[in-house]
């Protein structure tokens, strides 16, 4: 006997705002439920932030042990932490290999595809979400909610409304505008009552404000093979070796990039924060200062490091750019200098330069499955979530795996409404 058609459960509609890693992973859970799924984003074609990422090698994870690896969330470790141990970086590359893309594990602990890039990547993953029945929808701009209740959508043919079951948001954060992440959804969200911390730069670089002299003979130029060390406000020190960039405005780079959290929030409190850099740091204060004082007979004082420590270039110009004449010709000043010169930070680069943002939807706004307290039904993950953590894979694996949550929270909240 036919079902009557009151009896007849019609196919839920999901939407999923954003087509960066958090949304396309939504969308692939909701649609193995299923459901139908409408991607939406507002540029002319989805995971266009995630594709520049890759442009100097794609690092999709850390191979580091997974204690370490949650730590590197810091304050938000233990909201991320339920998250990514449902889908950890293992199961994140085992999801890779299935989609016929093959790992290594760099020198540094760093997951690469084999080919270094993204778009193969995406462009299999797109074919299995297209497969599955996900259907895309770019430039579409969201607006937020009419009256109704249905989602507004600026096109290039006009405003257009949708009316769906349940929504993912996966809009990023408000760095890198030009490929989507804008964070124009703050206000949309704010006027509904969704706690939203403010967002800030994070994986970013600083000003300093050089001498002309020396912003124009230096910026762009790498410093290398030195160590960064910075005490926060607590007076906790923290120290690591690496390399960075000089830039017109200040510096930038892997090693700043690393202390950027901690530096942003002391320029925040203080108005400006101090960092050292040891421009030796195979020798120690001791040795240096021992071929600092060497007599150096004819040579000039600027020889004389090179040839003594390989101070030279943008280092030998840091130090006469932070050092008086004076200073630069007292051994133990300028010995002391070496090993711990000070950079002082007066701010940020701008939000829309940084790599990655902090701030976002705070977790306190959403229950376990990552929905919104004030909105049932709508989902949120990535990078609009009130998170963050340094370069190295680990910003790529909470997409992924918040993405997951929220799909699976998403799919489990339609099953509870049509029981």
């Amino acid at each position: 006997m036919p079902a009557s058609p009151s009896s007849v459960v019609a196919t839920p509609v999901v939407a999923i705002i954003g087509g960066g890693p958090a949304g396309l992973m939504a969308a692939e859970v909701i649609a193995a439920s299923g459901a139908r799924v409408m991607v939406f984003d507002a540029m002319p074609s989805v995971g266009r932030k995630f594709l520049l990422a890759g442009v100097g090698g794609m690092n999709i994870t850390h191979s580091e042990p997974i204690g370490p690896f949650l730590q590197r969330y810091a304050q938000r470790s233990s909201a991320l932490t339920p998250l990514i141990s449902a889908f950890t970086p293992d199961q994140l590359q085992a999801w890779i290999h299935e989609l016929g893309i093959q790992t290594f594990v760099g020198t540094s602990g760093r997951v690469f595809p084999k080919e270094m890039k993204a778009a193969p990547l995406l462009r299999a993953w797109l074919h299995r979400l297209k497969e599955s029945g996900v259907s895309f929808h770019v430039r579409h701009r969201w607006l937020g909610w009419d009256a109704a209740g249905s989602l507004r959508f600026a096109t290039m043919q006009g405003q257009r409304t949708i009316q769906a079951d349940a929504v993912v948001l996966a809009l990023g954060g408000g760095s890198w505008s030009r490929l989507g992440s804008d964070g124009a959804w703050v206000p949309l969200l704010a006027e509904r009552g969704v706690e939203i911390a403010p967002l800030q730069a994070s994986n970013c670089g600083f000003d300093v404000g050089w001498t002309p002299i020396f912003a124009d003979k230096f910026a762009g130029v790498p410093l290398k093979s030195v160590a960064l060390s910075f005490t926060s406000a607590s007076g906790e020190t923290h120290a690591k070796p690496g390399e960075f960039v000089v830039t017109q405005t200040g510096i930038e780079g892997s090693l700043v990039y690393a202390f950027s959290a901690r530096i942003r929030d002391q320029i925040n409190q203080q108005g400006s924060a101090t960092i050292y850099v040891d421009l030796a740091p195979g020798r120690s204060l001791e040795r240096v200062t021992t071929e600092v004082a060497l007599p150096r007979g004819s040579r000039s004082l600027s020889s004389h490091l090179q040839s003594k420590l390989g101070i030279t270039g943008v280092k030998a110009g840091l130090l006469r750019e932070m050092l008086s004449k004076e200073e630069f010709a007292n051994p133990l000043k300028l010995a002391r200098t070496i090993k711990a010169l000070p950079i002082r930070l007066t701010a940020p680069r701008p939000l829309d330069e940084a790599i990655s943002t902090a701030g976002g939807i705070t977790f306190e706004a959403m229950d376990r499955h990552l929905m919104l307290q004030r909105l049932p039904g709508v989902f949120c993950a990535g990078e609009m979530l009130d998170w963050e953590a340094p370069t190295g894979g680990y910003l790529l694996t909470a997409c992924f795996a918040s993405g997951r949550a929220a799909g699976s929270g998403a799919v489990q909240w339609l099953a509870q409404k049509h029981t």
